[in-house]
Order: C-alpha cells, then structure tokens, then sequence
C-alpha cells in the first residue's frame, strides 16, 4: 500500500518537462540540489495564482526552479523580483525563466539580500507575494523586510523552516537553528500575521499579512 505522501504526489504533483530541464541544469551547472521539491513548487503556483498576486518577491533564486514555479501563478502583467547572492546562480535562472517564457516578467538583483531590500525599501517597492528561500540565519531579517514591504493582504511563503528537525531538538543551538525558531515563533505571534507551519518536506510556513 502507497503512503499518504506517494497517493497525493502521484495523483497531483506531475513534474513536466520544463521543470525537469531546470533541475537537470542546477545539477549540470554543478549548484546544490536544493530546489523545492516538485510538491512545493506546484503549492507555490497555487498560492500565487489564489493571492492574485501582481508582484512577488523571491529572496533566494539558486538556478530559476522555484522562480518558474512562481511566475506561473502570476496574473497577467505581473513581475518577479529575485534576490540571488551570487552572479553565476543569476546568470542560470535568468536563462530558465527565458526558457519558460518568463524573461519579460523578471528581475534578478545580484548581492547580499539584506542591501537588496534595503534598496527596495527606499525606491518605496510593494510586494503582493514573498518567497524566502535562502540563507537560514537570516530568515528573521527577511521576514521583518518582508512586513515592511508588504501590500495589505500579502502572502509571506517560506521554506525549510524545520531545519531537517533540527528545530525540534533543545539541545541544538547553532545559530541557523536559534533564527529559525526565531523565525517561526514571530510568525505564530505576530499580531499583523495569519501563518501556519505545514509539517510536509522540511517544513513549509504560510502567513498572510492582515
């Protein structure tokens, strides 16, 4: 008998061709195999095309997996802005959103996330939809950029908020996994927050900004 896991990702999730090219590339481009799986990245066009969602904000691009993902949920005249640190990530996202016909709808900004946002915070940016998948220490950070640039009713999406069960553990107290207990304590208490902590993959958070 199939698990819970296999019944719902072998009748919902179907990983097309294009998705596959681009895991296929981060791989080949020899770039960590850690895009979302295909379950969360299907969950993310969802969420985006629900939200109506005009403008997103990725905080984390790796090679362009969950920016395709992304964009496909986008209302028509939409833009992705991607923050990547490092110029060779940009470089293969930005040519696998070309492939998926999406380089029209996207902009990647190259450094440290945290000038980034302040530079988006003083151009006066407003986002419908966050996605924070990077750097785990700053996970707190991004959120309270991510509140301040916020649209009313936007969503904030984050993964691996459970850090491989790591912030299950008190004896564990490394710093990644002190920011995401941070993290994801802010997000259960946060008054200007709904958010809940989906315990599927590595733990997936979804808050709405009342």
């Amino acid at each position: 008998m199939q698990s819970r896991e296999e019944y719902a990702q072998n009748l919902f999730v179907r990983e097309d061709e294009l998705l596959f090219a681009v895991r296929e590339s981060i791989t080949a481009n020899g770039m960590p195999a850690i895009s979302v799986p295909a379950e969360l990245g299907r969950l993310l066009t969802l969420l985006v095309a629900m939200s109506g969602a005009q403008s997103i904000l990725e905080i984390g691009a790796l090679g362009g997996y969950s920016g395709v993902c992304l964009a496909r949920g986008l209302t028509q005249g939409g833009r992705l802005t991607s923050l990547e640190l490092h110029d060779k990530h940009a470089d293969l996202a930005r040519a696998n959103l070309a492939r998926a016909g999406f380089s029209h709808a996207v902009e990647y900004r190259i450094g440290d996330a945290r000038d980034s946002l302040a530079a988006l915070l003083d151009e006066g940016a407003k986002y419908d939809f966050f996605f924070i998948d990077a750097d785990k220490e700053n996970y707190p950070n991004y959120l309270d950029y991510a509140l301040r640039l916020a649209s009313p009713g936007a969503i904030i999406a984050a993964d691996n908020v459970l850090l491989g069960d790591r912030v299950l553990d008190p004896d564990i107290r490394d710093e990644s996994v002190e920011a995401m207990r941070e993290f994801n304590r802010r997000l259960a208490q946060d008054d200007r927050l709904d958010a809940m902590l989906l315990p599927i993959r590595d733990g997936f958070a979804v808050a709405r900004v009342k």
